[in-house]
């Protein structure tokens, strides 16, 4: 009973924060705007002095709206910062936006930064065309200022030497050192340097093989430099010959003397078939010339065969009497003993032919 009436005087008592509901509610919001305006500023307030200190001329809000926009502010202000202190002017804008083409804006501002002390003209925005090209930009300006040197041929595609054959068939092997300079307005589209070790390379051989003798090449290596200089090897590439050093020339075999051997021996070859083609025909010539001798004495036997036949054919008619048969028969007799005594049978038996 006195919990209840405890209970009913406190409700009937006025309540003080009744009033100042509201006020409590601003309160409250204004501290947290208050909060979140602490934070921000102390999250940008570092490289907003930097900026202001450097001239950057990149403020508070600037920086908030590359947060928004999830561009890494800390990377543009850094670079403003160095492109602002090396003289090049860029806008903060064109820096956003190769950033946000997913370009690397740390090589292109050290690109741009190098060419200005190098005193060459790369503007942001052929760096940056450059950059998003695939190129790296950066490398290409150290290589017009320090040239770049390039093996002929590449060792790394297993290849040592460069072979050529001089016009009296002796083979030299040769391997050069070119020094080129990257040309940035043909950067883009520019072919890379494998064309150059290509060009070179068939330069060398072609000038080794316009040489009369090997010894000139030897005595003067200069003068394959020189010829493949003259062709212009560098157009449509990125790069400009320096310079053609030979840096290691030796004599290898002599090739005319060797495909004059492998051609004697194939003449040989040649020669041999055909001596053997001749002998086969001689060989078939005379088994042909035998077959026909014994094709005639098989049509002698058969015409002696005829004889007796004959003579039967010329009793029955009358033709033949006895006399005249055994006088036949004697010459016949006659007729071998001469050949036996003059030795024709013994002739005929040795070459039967």
């Amino acid at each position: 009973m006195n919990a209840f009436l405890f209970a009913q005087q406190q409700a009937q008592q006025p309540n003080p924060f009744a009033g100042n509901q509201w006020l409590w509610i601003v309160l409250v919001l204004g501290g947290i705007a208050g909060l979140v305006v602490l934070f921000v500023f102390f999250s940008f307030v570092q490289l907003w002095i930097q900026c202001l200190l450097t001239g950057a001329k990149i403020g508070i809000l600037d920086m908030v709206r590359m947060k928004l926009c999830k561009v890494d502010y800390s990377l543009i202000v850094r670079q403003k910062i160095a492109l602002v202190q090396a003289g090049v002017k860029v806008s903060t804008q064109e820096m956003e936006a190769h950033y946000l083409s997913r370009g690397n804006v740390q090589r292109v501002a050290g690109a741009v930064i190098a060419a200005h002390k190098a005193g060459m003209d790369l503007p942001w925005r052929v760096a940056a065309a450059i950059d998003l090209a695939g190129r790296d930009i950066y490398e290409a300006v150290k290589r017009s200022v320090d040239p770049k040197v390039i093996d002929c041929p590449d060792p790394s595609k297993g290849r040592a030497t460069l072979d050529g054959v001089c016009k009296n068939g002796i083979q030299l092997k040769a391997r050069a050192r070119v020094t080129v300079r990257t040309k940035l307005d043909r950067l883009v589209g520019g072919a890379t340097e494998e064309t150059i070790i290509a060009r070179v390379g068939e330069g060398i051989v072609k000038a080794i093989g316009s040489a009369e003798h090997h010894t000139d090449v030897l005595a003067n290596p200069n003068l394959i430099s020189q010829q493949v200089l003259r062709n212009s090897l560098d157009s449509q590439t990125m790069f400009e010959i320096v310079s053609i050093d030979v840096a290691e020339i030796d004599v290898g075999q002599n090739i005319g003397a060797n495909l004059q051997a492998d051609q004697a021996a194939a003449d040989l070859r040649v020669a041999q078939a055909n001596a053997e083609k001749r002998r086969a025909l001689a060989v078939a010539l005379e088994q042909e010339m035998r077959a026909k001798v014994e094709e005639n004495r098989a049509q002698v036997v058969l015409a002696e065969a005829e004889v007796p036949r004959a003579i039967s054919q010329a009793f029955r008619e009358g033709h033949l009497g006895v006399m005249d048969y055994y006088n036949l028969k004697n010459l016949q007799s006659d007729t071998q003993m001469r050949n036996a005594i003059g030795g024709a049978s013994d002739r005929n038996d040795r070459n039967p032919g």
